[in-house]
């Protein structure tokens, strides 16, 4: 008999304003600065209006280093450019991976057609920190489209593998430390064991409707569950239909840095990235 994991924290998504762009954000909080190796999850959902001047909208070029910046696309889409030439627009179902590695510079926007047409764009952001000894390295990019996601479908589930290995199905992203990132969609009365390796931090999040974990009890939507690292499983049963993400990683335990796009291990590796930036070793993207 498997022991499901227990809740640490429970949080709430705190609607927030980030530049101007409207998102509710779950972690970090001021209680919680990170569950290693996730260090920010935000949840974004806008509606595009019509446009005549197209790529004004979206996140303008700016630079990474340390980490890997990941978006899961919900509804409509994103189109990622960047300072290696990847050029790509992810659609709903889809998700873009990016490990900065030793520095990218990049620009997040909704699909031309989309400016031009309108419509809802809704996106989870994530930030997973990478080990010290590989935040040097080159980065990566991955524009991995809902049709290229391993699927898997049981009753009233249906499971999308984008990183590390469910039930012996592999996601496509090479991360840079072991990380499995599942997305989820349940019908009501759909329930799922999701094994959790025991030296993996793990969290769920709710973008919608209602599940109950076992051996804890219900769990609202824009709401993130923290989980202890004291089972091999966690059991969902969804209440109502339900959209969520599944993360687990293995914790880095090292000193964090953090200073806006830059995750590195200490104040003076921030400061080099600053000035790396500036002197354009990270690239330039010219949109």
């Amino acid at each position: 008999m498997y022991q499901n994991r227990s809740v640490a924290r429970l949080l709430y998504a705190e609607e927030t304003d980030m530049s101007g762009l409207p998102l509710r954000q779950p972690l970090p909080t001021s209680q919680v600065e990170q569950h290693d190796p996730f260090l920010l999850l935000h949840h974004h959902t806008t509606i595009i209006p019509q446009s005549d001047y197209p790529y004004k909208l979206g996140v303008d070029p700016h630079p990474h280093r340390g980490f890997s910046p990941v978006t899961f696309v919900y509804q409509g889409g994103v189109h990622h450019r960047d300072s290696r030439g990847n050029d790509s627009v992810v659609y709903a179902g889809g998700t873009q991976w990016m490990n900065a590695g030793r520095g990218i510079v990049h620009s997040e926007r909704p699909p031309r057609e989309m400016q031009e047409q309108g419509g809802v764009q809704e996106i989870v952001q994530l930030w997973v920190n990478t080990p010290a000894a590989l935040k040097m390295e080159q980065p990566a990019y991955y524009a991995l489209q809902a049709e290229d996601t391993p699927m898997i479908s049981e009753e009233r589930v249906q499971i999308a593998v984008v990183a590390g290995d469910y039930k012996g199905t592999r996601g496509p992203v090479k991360t840079p430390s072991p990380v499995m990132a599942l997305r989820l969609t349940l019908q009501a009365g759909g329930q799922c064991a999701i094994p959790i390796p025991a030296d993996f931090n793990a969290m769920l999040y709710l973008l919608d409707g209602q599940v109950m974990l076992e051996g804890y009890g219900l769990v609202d939507g824009l709401h993130l569950a923290l989980l202890n690292r004291d089972g091999e499983v966690c059991t969902i049963t969804a209440r109502q239909d339900t959209r969520l993400l599944l993360l687990a990683g293995m914790p880095l335990q090292e000193p964090l840095a953090m200073h806006g796009p830059f995750v590195m291990n200490n104040q003076t590796e921030v400061m080099q990235a600053m000035r790396d930036y500036q002197m354009g070793k990270m690239g330039m993207l010219f949109e």
